[in-house]
């Protein structure tokens, strides 16, 4: 049974949408390799473009979704973020890239529709 963690990121203010974009596929993202690299099974980016072209305060800019084998391997790899060298490591990029304050992670319960 795969479980999803999604999370909810917002950029630093002050900082352009394509600086953000670039800044963490250049840079954070590789951070996240190295760091779930035999933890998760899928990390994945969704960057968000409002329809509307309107860039909210209150909107997200990106979601991040990462797969788990089950919730052991999840709360396994959780612990191992946690672990102060390893949360300060992350803590400090995160800090030049997002709005740590806005930061919000979700566990998925996913429902599927055949159409």
């Amino acid at each position: 049974m795969t479980v999803t963690v999604i999370t909810l990121l917002k950029r630093r203010e002050g900082m352009s949408k394509t600086d953000f974009i670039a800044y963490y596929e250049e840079n954070h993202r590789r951070i996240g390799e190295s760091v779930l690299a035999g933890r998760a099974t899928r990390y994945v980016r969704r960057f968000l473009h409002p329809l509307d072209g309107e860039d909210r305060w209150e909107d997200a800019d990106v979601v991040m979704e990462i797969d788990f084998a089950d919730e052991a391997a999840r709360d396994a790899c959780f612990a191992a973020l946690a672990q102060p060298a390893m949360a300060r490591m992350i803590a400090e990029d995160e800090a030049r890239l997002f709005d740590r304050n806005r930061i919000r992670s979700f566990a998925v319960e996913e429902r599927r529709s055949e159409i």
